[in-house]
């Protein structure tokens, strides 16, 4: 794909996720009118998070009709032999919006042959825009941000993901490894936001045994123009399936890997 056709793209998705954004926070100011549902055990969801993606869609759809889509709420779209996949959360951390904590985001992210191309995220409630492409800069509202140059996990806090279709067996061995190494666990409902904020080095790192894609790519498009490093999120199907997620600044990547030694 020629450069014009991506930064058409990026232009784009930067004004959509603000409009979009938009329209979440309007419904997360007015949430007592919310009608919400439970997807499963500690899995929520309610219209804001469907309008929102909606939203999303169907403007992507109108702009590049040939790309496919893949979103939490709407499922995968007719890829057919796309080129372009479009990965969007339209609120990620819905438990935290839906009790009112601004702990929440939307995230969009371009996937182009495969590999991740751009992503952005949009915290509208703490008026915070996280962008990064492939070989350009990660900016949050337009300045630019890098990953904190830390090589120990006593140098700051680290982000942690937990949801409960992963037994609690899985989780325990990582979380006693951070304990007794000296690390500050930190989390605070969205996985998205978190990764966003370790590309702007305000966390050191993010670690979850099982996340889904649509949680973490856009964020980790933005990570990586930040300069930090992740595992191979997309092998094994982890696209559609989701995967196991280590994230962080270059010098204390090994050291997240190791977290997950007696899990392998």
């Amino acid at each position: 794909m020629d450069r014009k056709s991506l930064d058409d793209r990026f232009d784009f998705a930067t004004g959509l996720i603000k409009e979009a954004g938009a329209l979440a926070l309007g419904h997360f100011r007015n949430r007592d009118a919310l009608v919400i549902k439970s997807k499963g055990l500690q899995d929520m969801a309610s219209q804001a998070d469907m309008a929102t993606e909606v939203l999303i869609r169907d403007a992507l759809r109108a702009r590049f009709p040939g790309d496919g889509f893949l979103g939490e709420e709407t499922g995968r779209g007719e890829l057919g032999s796309a080129t372009c996949i479009w990965v969007v959360d339209p609120i990620d951390g819905t438990q935290p919006f839906i009790h009112g904590l601004s702990s929440w985001c939307v995230s969009i992210a371009l996937l182009v042959d495969g590999a991740i191309e751009m992503g952005m995220v949009f915290a509208p409630a703490r008026d915070e825009l996280f962008t990064g492409r492939r070989g350009g800069a990660a900016l949050l509202n337009g300045a630019p941000i890098k990953v904190a140059n830390v090589d120990s996990i006593t140098q700051g806090m680290l982000s942690t993901g937990y949801n409960p279709r992963i037994p609690a067996d899985t989780y325990l061995p990582m979380f006693g490894k951070v304990i007794r190494s000296g690390g500050v666990f930190h989390r605070d409902g969205s996985g998205a936001l978190a990764l966003a904020y370790v590309a702007a080095g305000r966390l050191i790192g993010y670690v979850e045994p099982h996340i889904n894609s649509w949680d973490c790519l856009g964020a980790l498009a933005v990570l990586e123009a930040a300069g930090g490093k992740f595992n191979d999120f997309l092998a094994d199907d982890g696209l559609w399936n989701g995967n196991r997620l280590i994230a962080g600044p270059p010098g204390l990547f090994s050291k997240l890997e190791a977290l997950f030694d007696s899990q392998a």
